[in-house]
């Protein structure tokens, strides 16, 4: 097991499926504690065995990331639980897809408050911990439509570019205490949930990479813990787009 992060505690938000549970696994594997929440605890057993199989302590936690007081307990939950909190992954999201002129208002707050609204929430409570530990990584999981826009998906392009602005306001403000905040945007991902898009889409997003291929989840987790690392220590403020160049 490699010691790269060995010690370290992190929470994954949306860490016990999909891309969160790629993550999840990788940090681990890397010597991380790992705690994950999720509005959904169907899948904490899967998530326990995936993050205990590399030796080091998994915490499941039921949470929905738009809520604000919850996510204060969720940190004091860790640090009890797994002794400190070091590396924060905002992860958690979903998508609501409409045209602007048929979406409605539901569907726009459903996004925004677990995109965006649930950045917010975890990194407000656990930047005074970060700042008086003086160090801390944040890694905000965004999107290439938070860069370029895509149709049907405006409330998904705008919360995922509100990550990016938040990201680097946030880099700014926490810089002097040595906690850096970095933003991963991925492409098109082969996960579950793309299981369900018509394969004439899933073609489209292959063609517009230069590489021939989507991602799959452990694409994006292995850019995860290395921002998670020491190796990552003198980056903050980036946008690394993981896309296989399907934004270029």
């Amino acid at each position: 097991m490699s010691q790269l992060l060995e010690g370290r505690v992190a929470l994954v938000t949306g860490g016990m499926k999909g891309i969160g549970l790629a993550i999840s696994e990788d940090l681990a594997a890397h010597g991380a504690h790992v705690a994950a929440c999720g509005r959904s605890m169907d899948a904490a057993d899967t998530f326990r065995e995936t993050v205990e199989k590399h030796g080091v302590k998994a915490l499941p936690i039921q949470a929905d990331v738009a809520d604000h007081a919850r996510a204060h307990e969720v940190i004091a939950q860790i640090r009890e639980e797994l002794g400190g909190m070091d590396i924060l992954v905002l992860n958690a999201g979903l998508n609501r897809d409409g045209v602007i002129w048929k979406m409605e208002e539901a569907q726009w707050d459903m996004v925004l408050g677990a995109d965006l609204k649930g950045i917010f929430n975890y990194t407000r409570a656990v930047a005074p911990a970060f700042r008086e530990q003086k160090q801390g990584r944040i890694i905000v999981i965004s999107s290439i439509n938070g860069l370029r826009g895509k149709f049907g998906q405006s409330n998904y392009s705008a919360a995922k570019a509100g990550g990016i602005g938040f990201a680097k306001a946030v880099a700014k403000e926490l810089g002097r205490a040595q906690v850096t905040v970095n933003v991963v945007a991925p492409g098109m991902i082969r996960t579950a949930m793309a299981a369900n898009i018509p394969e004439e889409f899933i073609k489209k997003a292959e063609a517009e990479t230069v590489l021939g291929r989507i991602a799959d989840p452990e694409d994006i987790a292995g850019i995860v813990t290395f921002l998670a690392s020491d190796r990552a220590r003198h980056i903050t403020g980036e946008v690394i787009k993981v896309d296989g160049g399907q934004y270029i």
